[in-house]
């Protein structure tokens, strides 16, 4: 990335542990108790690449003037694996983009991964499987 880039958004958190464990944001718009790191980690990052995701998806269909009759939706699971000792992430996205040609749908849905900042993130770092349902 370059120096020159703008920043649009910071997100700031404070997050405890223990039995009253919590994050908050700076902001104050985020507030939730998180008793175990697991599975609320899992959980706010499905919930945070969702809605990042679906930005994305809709900018995909504005970019191609694709009308969308109504709002799509998008169900991720988060997986928390460990192998060997190891701990890793498994992702599934099932997308939905009611009212569209399922071709042009699908198009859309890929063409969200390159556009989302939590999908390039991910990108060859754990394994992830989108669905158009």
């Amino acid at each position: 990335m370059t120096s020159a880039a703008k920043v649009l958004f910071t997100g700031k958190t404070h997050v405890t542990s223990g039995a009253d464990g919590a994050a908050q944001s700076s902001d104050g718009f985020l507030n939730i108790k998180l008793a175990q790191p697991h599975p609320a980690a899992e959980n706010l990052f499905a919930a945070a690449w969702s809605a990042c995701y679906l930005g994305a998806l809709g900018l995909a269909a504005a970019q191609r003037k694709v009308k969308l009759p109504s709002e799509p939706s998008v169900d991720t699971a988060i997986d928390l694996n460990n192998a060997g000792g190891a701990f890793f992430l498994r992702a599934r996205l099932d997308v939905s983009v009611p009212g569209v040609d399922r071709a042009v749908a699908q198009e859309l849905v890929e063409a969200a991964h390159g556009i989302c900042p939590y999908s390039k993130a991910v990108h060859g770092n754990i394994e992830v499987t989108t669905t158009l349902v």
